[in-house]
């Protein structure tokens, strides 16, 4: 019987160590916190959003597209709702192809995954982060005063996004143990700053807009969604989704009135004048706000393209998701390393993220999947 590490209780962590299991293998769970899918148990606003039935390689940024194409072929989105849907789950789509338990609840799938771990017998280390991991006949993983040994092991310890929970980047100094590089990392689906003067006035205000993405004169994304000010830039759903284009020195466009052509806006502002140009147009708040910016036809023009200058980000404590790692042509077809036979990878420690809306999560599903058949085979 094959004994197998896997390293990180996340997502990817935990299907990896259930599939390694049901194929027969001695599996040891290694967490370095003291719970398990911390950060599954947060994703999709606490919903669960767990993958996406729109699923396609184009929704992903990665050194190998190629490749994740060819990962998401062989565990479809399909597959990772009958692989939950086959430990008693149900899970159902929303009108964008968002796929969530029935329940909504993002800590149900956790839990799902963790008593499928306890029925297969997983032996589940907590406050166990990996210190060092070597190689010599067999892997040995040190996790404090615990060592571990292995004939193959999987490291599903995430990227660097939201390192309360435990993924603060540590994990990649155990792939350059063996010559992996790594692709600098950098947060996505995360809060944009802007000047803090641009949005004086409006924090606090949410609003449906569709937002573009302008790299000087060339559109590099268009997204509709939420749009929520901060004191320091823009959040909310179409925010996260243009994060993952949006680079320091663009700018954001913000059509704060999408379902209505700028002629009809404009007519409907000429009928009123002074602190009631905007009532029963926008948000009130907002109104008084873009009122202390322009008036008449430049008011009208200034709600269809409000821009926003992108400064920077919130960082990885309010990211998401990573972008960067270890890259995926240091890899094989069963995401094993090119370097050192029998270590495998799955998950965000690889440089593959994708776009808001469940991507991310078929990415651990799909990829722990991969590795696991690659360490069985």
């Amino acid at each position: 019987m094959k004994k197998i590490a896997v390293i990180g209780g996340g997502a990817a962590g935990m299907t990896c160590a259930v599939a390694l299991a049901r194929g027969g293998a001695e599996v040891t769970l290694l967490e370095r916190g003291d719970r398990l899918g911390r950060k599954l148990s947060a994703s999709g606003n606490g919903q669960g959003n767990v993958t996406n039935l729109n699923m396609g390689a184009e929704h992903y940024f990665s050194d190998d597209a190629e490749k994740v194409a060819r990962v998401l072929a062989r565990f479809s989105s399909a597959d990772t709702i009958a692989f939950l849907e086959g430990m008693g789950g149900i899970f159902l789509p929303d009108a964008r192809g968002r796929v969530y338990p029935a329940g909504r609840q993002a800590s149900a799938v956790t839990d799902l995954l963790r008593f499928e771990l306890k029925r297969l017998g997983v032996k589940v280390l907590f406050g166990a982060r990996a210190q060092t991991l070597s190689y010599a006949e067999q892997f040995r993983v040190q996790a404090g005063a615990e060592w571990v040994a292995a004939d193959a092991v999987v490291l599903a310890a995430g990227g660097m996004a939201a390192p309360n929970f435990g993924t603060d980047g540590s994990a990649y100094a155990l792939a350059e143990a063996f010559g992996h590089t790594i692709v600098p990392p950098s947060p996505v689906l995360v809060q944009l700053r802007c000047d803090p003067k641009e949005v004086r006035g409006l924090k606090g205000i949410r609003t449906d807009a569709s937002l573009t993405v302008l790299r000087g004169k060339k559109a590099v994304f268009t997204g509709r969604g939420d749009v929520l000010f901060t004191e320091s830039g823009v959040s909310g759903d179409a925010v996260f989704r243009a994060s993952s284009y949006a680079q320091k020195g663009d700018v954001l466009l913000l059509d704060l009135l999408p379902d209505v052509e700028e002629g009809r806006l404009k007519r409907a502002l000429s009928k009123k004048t002074g602190e009631e140009a905007l009532l029963c147009v926008v948000n009130n708040g907002l109104g008084r706000a873009l009122m202390k910016r322009a008036e008449g036809e430049a008011l009208a023009t200034l709600i269809k393209a409000f821009p926003l200058e992108v400064t920077g980000t919130l960082g990885f404590s309010h990211a998401q998701a990573t972008r960067g790692g270890i890259p995926l042509s240091e890899t094989d077809e069963n995401l094993q390393s090119v370097r050192r036979g029998g270590l495998f990878f799955a998950g965000e420690i690889l440089n593959v993220d994708g776009e808001c809306g469940g991507y991310n999560l078929q990415w651990a599903f799909s990829s722990a999947h991969i590795a696991a058949e690659g360490v069985l085979s």
